[in-house]
């Protein structure tokens, strides 16, 4: 069986691709065309059976036999451009917050002068200092061992496209909403890095105030922040033990052993749910009004997020549980 590759836009032949079969997959065809176009790797390359607009991106999975193009038949090639992996792009986002706050608890000369070492650190600053590096040290971790990606890589041509970023949605199902995931993520590190620095700032300064009722104020927030990182751990180990690796398989997400994630009887994304938690934990342990800034201003986005997860595990699931809410149990 033969392949005739076209270009998408110009409608070109480029090549021809043999020694297919019935049964192969487009994730074969990839590999064949990649064979011969070295340059073009799997990651960058799309296909489809027609040049309309509305010709949607053929998946890995499909077969040719299925696609009833005959013994030589036509596919259109779209070149998706160099590509990176989204491990990168998280790595880079959550690596920022790590390196921007420790100069601000050493206490850096030339961020609070030669004489900011020598005012006493309160146990709370090393508390908090201790509860951010915990934070995203767990969220590369997580990267690494946890997550699993529906998509491998996207375009880089993506990272300049951050003034297009708005509404979004983490798990989408259109692939202009994906595009727009894509620059938000690269939007994102400055967001956590701007945030680090704000929040460093204040809560590492040598003139800080301790929490107003002390040592059980500290241990209250303290509190709150671990029982919300051991939930998100939780949730997040639960959602990647719904997709087999390798795949890409989707399914009703719903409370298991653990304890931690009964949260998803109540919501349909308790990761954010903890998140916020901790948060708002952290906030409580330092009394930090920009701790409270970072806190609100993450609510708000993952919410946004939340409300398109939520929408779409509707829309995808006829008998998705009526009764979730999208990340605030019982209200939104």
């Amino acid at each position: 069986m033969k392949v005739v590759v076209k270009h998408v836009k110009s409608g070109k032949t480029q090549c021809t691709l043999d020694g297919l079969e019935p049964d192969s997959t487009i994730s074969d065809v990839k590999r064949r065309y990649h064979a011969q176009m070295p340059a073009k790797y799997p990651d960058r390359q799309q296909w489809k059976t027609g040049q309309d607009r509305k010709d949607k991106p053929l998946k890995n999975e499909v077969t040719l036999d299925s696609l009833r193009i005959g013994d030589s038949g036509i596919l259109y090639f779209k070149d998706l451009g160099p590509q990176i992996g989204w491990t990168t792009v998280f790595l880079t986002e959550y690596a920022g917050p790590l390196l921007v706050y420790l100069p601000f608890f050493f206490r850096l000369p030339f961020i609070y002068g030669q004489d900011g070492k020598s005012f006493p650190v309160s146990v709370v600053v090393n508390v908090a200092a201790a509860c951010w590096v915990l934070h995203y040290a767990k969220r590369l971790l997580e990267t690494i061992f946890v997550h699993r990606f529906s998509h491998a890589t996207m375009p880089i041509a993506n990272i300049f496209k951050v003034a297009h970023a708005q509404t979004v949605d983490t798990r989408p199902i259109f692939s202009a909403v994906r595009n727009r995931v894509a620059t938000l993520a690269f939007q994102n590190s400055g967001y956590y890095w701007g945030f680090a620095a704000f929040v460093a700032y204040f809560v590492n300064h040598p003139l800080y105030t301790p929490a107003m009722y002390g040592i059980v104020q500290v241990y209250t927030g303290l509190a709150l922040f671990i029982v919300c990182e051991i939930g998100n751990l939780s949730t997040h180990i639960t959602l990647r033990n719904l997709r087999p690796q390798g795949t890409k398989k989707r399914k009703i997400p719903y409370p298991d052993s653990n304890p931690f994630s009964m949260l998803f009887s109540l919501v349909s994304c308790p990761n954010y749910t903890y998140e916020v938690g901790a948060w708002l934990g952290f906030t409580i342990m330092t009394q930090s009004f920009p701790a409270l800034l970072f806190t609100l201003a993450g609510l708000g986005q993952m919410t946004q997020w939340a409300l398109g997860k939520h929408r779409n595990y509707r829309k995808e699931f006829e008998k998705y549980p009526r009764g979730r809410k999208a990340i605030i149990p019982f209200v939104l």
